[in-house]
């Protein structure tokens, strides 16, 4: 479960690495993001000389979790770390190049198909 001012890793190379949720986009006293939802973010900190700065807010979507998710066959999954990947608000595109890490397959049916294609595997 990922909250306002949670702490998260990026999985991608946009140039930055940890981020910080300060809203929980998907409703009204929507408190919690899960596996898929979107949620701003700030940089709070970032890699020198590229396009995302420290202190910019973004648009992210959360690919990992640490809290455990069910599927519908009954079967528990669970990530070692809370990640998320930056994307571009209006058409859901990853602002990076790469996708580092695994990433759950529930976001191909949230319409994430680029993060799906380019993650080195899929859970």
């Amino acid at each position: 479960m990922v909250q306002h001012r949670s702490i998260l890793k990026v999985a991608d190379n946009s140039g930055a690495k940890r981020l910080q949720v300060i809203r929980v986009f998907g409703g009204y006293k929507k408190r919690y993001a899960r596996l898929g939802d979107i949620v701003a973010v700030a940089v709070k900190e970032a890699e020198p000389h590229t396009q995302i700065k420290k202190g910019t807010v973004a648009h992210a979507v959360i690919v990992r979790t640490r809290k455990e998710i069910r599927r519908p066959s009954g079967i528990y999954i669970r990530f070692d770390d809370n990640a998320a990947v930056l994307i571009d608000k209006k058409n859901k595109e990853p602002k990076g190049t790469r996708i580092l890490g695994p990433v759950a397959r529930e976001l191909r049916s949230l319409g994430f198909t680029k993060i799906i294609s380019l993650a080195p595997e899929v859970l």
